[in-house]
């Protein structure tokens, strides 16, 4: 995803003069070319995270379009205030796009995981937040994000779906059934086929988390059982989907990285299962929930 990220960027760039990119070396070699075309437009800070965002804020304080770049521990938790006082306080636009995710560096260790980040941009108003699950969706996704004014934030993963789902507002139905429903957001969307095949329950398919997509859950709401299954901090959406179930009896699990710190560098798989998000993982925490 990181890569496709990078090439359609470059391009848009020399379609839309609106548009900047703002890095913090991460990816700085892959901009390389776009940068020489706009060199007032590709800035690359160097290691200076706070100042990456306080840059984006004053590219739309001069009526720019930013796109700041970096891993997801560095571009959300450390410079966090600078989101909120450079981007939301200031009133401004901009599109956040991270990479890394929760663990996909796992061998660098406990500062290059972020589970937190979709948790902590929830506690900020305005923000659209995408996970997408496949390089195609990242792609649409971020061209969408770039036409767009608000404040948008790009989650992408090194992992991924095998093909790409549909990406839309309201979430997409990939299959119905009678005794729950189970969202499988972003790239998570594999474990949770697997992990529910021969299980009568619907399964519904989210890579837009903020605004949490509502409509077609109601609408496809079998049994009020809801099962969500996220790549960050384990229940970081049961607040938005109890809100919207809110005149339904309805019960809600979230699924997703826990609390507790894993410290074995490991690999991507081995955090996955740990925290219980692989397909035998889920199938028994989602088979116990719904009493299948």
């Amino acid at each position: 995803m990181r890569e496709r990220f990078a090439a359609v960027a470059s391009g848009l760039l020399d379609d839309d003069p609106r548009l900047a990119v703002v890095l913090a070396a991460i990816s700085a070699d892959q901009f390389r070319a776009a940068r020489q075309r706009h060199p007032d437009r590709v800035i690359d800070l160097g290691i200076r995270e706070q100042l990456l965002v306080s840059v984006a804020g004053g590219l739309a304080l001069a009526g720019l379009r930013p796109i700041a770049h970096t891993f997801a521990s560095f571009l959300v938790e450390r410079p966090f205030e600078q989101i909120k006082l450079d981007l939301n306080h200031q009133g401004v636009g901009a599109v956040l796009v991270s990479a890394g995710g929760s663990y996909d560096i796992a061998a660098s260790g406990r500062t290059h995981q972020s589970p937190g980040d979709v948790a902590l941009l929830a506690t900020l108003p305005g923000w659209t937040v995408h996970v997408p699950g496949h390089p195609d969706e990242a792609e649409a996704l971020l061209r969408a994000a770039a036409r767009a004014d608000g404040l948008v934030y790009l989650r992408l993963s090194t992992e991924a779906n095998q093909r790409p789902l549909p990406a839309v507002p309201d979430g997409a139905v990939l299959r119905r059934g009678e005794r729950g429903t189970v969202v499988a957001v972003g790239p998570l969307a594999d474990q949770v086929a697997a992990a529910t095949a021969g299980l009568d329950v619907t399964v519904l398919y989210v890579a837009t988390v903020r605004p949490f997509p509502v409509t077609t859950l109601r609408q496809t709401l079998g049994a009020p059982d809801v099962v969500v299954v996220e790549p960050y901090l384990a229940g970081t959406s049961v607040p938005a989907l109890s809100a919207a179930l809110a005149d339904i009896p309805h019960r809600v699990l979230g699924l997703g990285v826990g609390l507790a710190e894993l410290r074995r560098y490991g690999t991507p798989a081995e955090h996955r299962a740990a925290h219980g998000l692989d397909a035998a993982s889920l199938r028994a925490s989602i088979g116990d929930f719904l009493g299948l």
